[in-house]
């Protein structure tokens, strides 16, 4: 066949896809979409029926979205030769393998293929078998490339190329080309390990959920609600192995184990299961039952737990990908968020939640379970030079992070975040006059600092936010410099409230008087599990004097914040929390990077959007008049409906990838 067409500039203009099962059909769409000819190949002619009605079915899709026209889908589909003759597939450019995952099936048949084939590069889809040992079957292994697609292959961007021990620099030249002419991102694999970059570390993820449920850490309901409300993935990491089959799962941990990739004993749940026929979606149960609606749980589910209680393991794989040189670091990042959607990569995740404490989650488990979680020697090295992530400025990644230190507080710059630290914890960060001078110098500075996108305030020394004003520092020696005071603390409040981008609340303590007043002019409050909140100035004999009157009616409503100011409460975090005044309360241990985790989530957003939205619910607060509030909004919406970022939202929304914006 390859001789009656000239190659295109990749020097594939025909393709062999041998297996028309759940991979085989979707990567024969794939490739008849971007144009080449395509030679699908199955042992018998109804699994070659089978996959043609489904590529059928999903070309007919795509052109009722609009995604292609109806001619392209006619097109793609006439390009489609399905044969049970192995030797069509031989005489094609490229053959791709997706046969199940058996070793001795792929070997026997890319033997009978390299009899038949002369020039042919070969390609296996393998998920976790070496590419090496199957290269092994033919005569030359040069030409034999791993090729991972992901599921399904149509949808998913990602695509692995991986080198095996003998795969020439061509071969992989080639593949990279073939993979991007069909529009997708490739990252290379440049050392042939089991399970690659993806299945290496949401493999170990997936087993080390099974183990903590197994050990009474954790239910399957808490640990999926944690990773998809709490770290963000689209899917909880029991949901995704019931998506992905756990004979599937099963299979892989069995190959990556007993090639010595993991040292991590398989949790026993999953060969279980797969004996009892519970496979997940395909056969109707799994971890969950889909005949009673499948997977569900709750966003508060999950709010106890720690993520690195699974991801430390994921983590630890991940350093070790790196310290081998298996693949970059930009590739790493890439795999996850592509090929499983996470909302950043393991590493970005790693930077954010501490290097220190994924190593410390790891010590725990090798003291409880032995040294299979001992941590990776990079980590080690890491955590001793003090790259701890975006908290210390640098971890896998340079957060490029400028500290400015003033008399009473201290702002730090680690685009997209900023810390605004309250620096007064010999007196529980009570404010002054020049603390408030200085918050009004920051808030300028970043009100106009377009790289910095979330704005967090803190307190200094982990006993208080701040405990209100400290009523020494300021002149109440009559009624005049009392209102001038009380006002002053008012309008650089306002400033926060009033700045184009959110501003965060970081509550670790008290937050009593003026600092509760502050944390009420953030947009979001966010506390650590053993903080106290409150207005507590009728103790003394006064009021609140710096918004808060104005501001808690309009958080908590009329009655509870009546109730709160005349009584002076100060109110736990969960209490607060159920009262409204707080928008989440977590853990002591790890508080920090859980708020880190919640900025930079934000920061994610279009940054245009978020501060028109900012300006209409403020004002919104401000009038009477529902209509002149709708004006605004109205009027916001044209602005932000115009930008380059809602392009991008739109677009990304359509394609089902994670949109970048700009700001602009």
């Amino acid at each position: 066949m390859s001789g009656s067409a000239s190659p295109d500039v990749h020097g594939t203009s025909s393709v062999a896809v041998l297996g028309a099962g759940t991979m085989g059909h979707g990567i024969a769409e794939v490739a008849a979409l971007a144009g080449h000819r395509v030679v699908l190949y199955d042992v018998e002619r109804r699994f070659l029926d089978s996959g043609m009605e489904k590529i059928r079915w999903s070309l007919s899709k795509l052109a009722e979205k609009g995604v292609i026209t109806s001619r392209k889908a006619e097109e793609a589909a006439s390009a489609i030769s399905p044969t049970t003759e192995l030797g069509e597939a031989a005489l094609c450019d490229l053959a791709i393998e997706a046969a199940p995952e058996s070793l001795d099936l792929k070997r026997a048949l890319f033997a009978r293929l390299d009899a038949l084939s002369k020039d042919s590069l070969f390609a296996t889809n393998t998920s976790s078998i070496p590419v090496t040992e199957i290269a092994a079957a033919t005569s030359r292994p040069e030409q034999v490339v791993g090729i991972h697609f992901f599921n399904p292959p149509v949808m998913m961007p990602l695509v692995e190329v991986v080198r095996g021990a003998r795969t020439s620099d061509e071969s992989v030249r080639r593949a990279v080309a073939f993979c991007r002419g069909l529009g997708k991102r490739v990252v290379v694999c440049e050392k042939d390990v089991p399970g690659f970059i993806v299945n290496r570390i949401i493999g170990p993820m997936i087993n080390e959920a099974a183990w903590v449920v197994a050990r009474g850490e954790a239910t399957v309901r808490e640990v999926d609600s944690c990773c998809v409300h709490k770290v963000g993935l689209p899917k909880g990491l029991f949901e995704l192995a019931d998506y992905t089959g756990l004979d599937v799962i099963y299979a892989a941990s069995q190959t990556m184990k007993g090639r010595g990739a993991s040292s991590l004993p398989v949790a026993p749940a999953l060969g279980e299961m797969v004996k009892a026929g519970r496979l997940g979606r395909k056969s109707g149960a799994g971890f969950y039952e889909y005949s009673m609606g499948g997977a569900s749980y709750a966003r508060g589910e999950g709010e106890a737990l720690d993520p690195l209680v699974v991801f430390s393991v994921g983590i630890n794989a991940a350093a070790w990908l790196l310290r081998n040189g298996v693949c970059s670091k930009d590739d790493l990042d890439t795999s996850v968020k592509l090929g499983l959607g996470f909302p950043e990569g393991i590493l970005q995740l790693a930077d954010s939640w501490g290097i220190d404490r994924a190593v410390a989650a790891l010590r725990k488990k090798q003291a409880a379970h032995g040294d299979a979680y001992a941590p990776d020697p990079l980590l080690l090295r890491m955590e001793e030079s003090g790259d701890l992530g975006s908290s210390s400025g640098r971890g896998f990644y340079d957060y490029g992070s400028k500290e400015t230190k003033l008399e009473e507080v201290i702002l730090k710059k680690a685009p997209p975040l900023a810390w605004v630290t309250l620096n007064r914890p010999h007196r529980h960060n009570a404010i002054t006059p020049k603390m408030m001078d200085e918050l009004e110098a920051v808030s300028a500075d970043l009100a106009k600092d377009g790289a910095v996108r979330v704005v967090i305030i803190s307190g200094e020394g982990g006993k208080a936010f701040s405990a209100g004003a400290d009523l020494t520092a300021f002149e109440f020696t009559s009624p005049v410099k009392a209102f001038e005071s009380a006002r002053r603390m008012f309008e650089v409040f306002s400033l926060f409230e009033k700045m184009p981008k959110p501003v965060v609340a970081a509550i670790d303590g008290y937050a009593f008087g003026g600092g509760c007043e502050l944390a009420l002019a953030c947009d979001f409050r966010l506390a650590s599990e053993s903080s106290q909140i409150g207005l507590t100035e009728t103790n003394l004999g006064i009021i609140p004097g710096a918004g808060g009157t104005q501001r808690l009616l309009r958080i908590v409503g009329v009655s509870k914040a009546k109730e709160m100011i005349y009584f002076g409460e100060r109110l736990k975090a969960q209490d607060a929390l159920k009262a409204g005044l707080l928008d989440r309360v977590y853990a002591n241990e790890g508080f920090q990077s859980e708020v880190e985790g919640f900025a930079r989530k934000l920061a994610k957003r279009a940054p245009v959007s978020l501060k028109l939205a900012k300006y209409a619910i403020n004002l919104a607060q401000q009038v009477t008049s529902a209509d002149a509030g709708q004006l605004f909004e109205a009027g916001g919406f044209g602005l932000a409906i115009s930008t380059q970022d809602a392009s991008e939202g739109i677009s990304s929304f359509l394609s089902k990838k994670e949109p970048e914006f700009k700001g602009e």
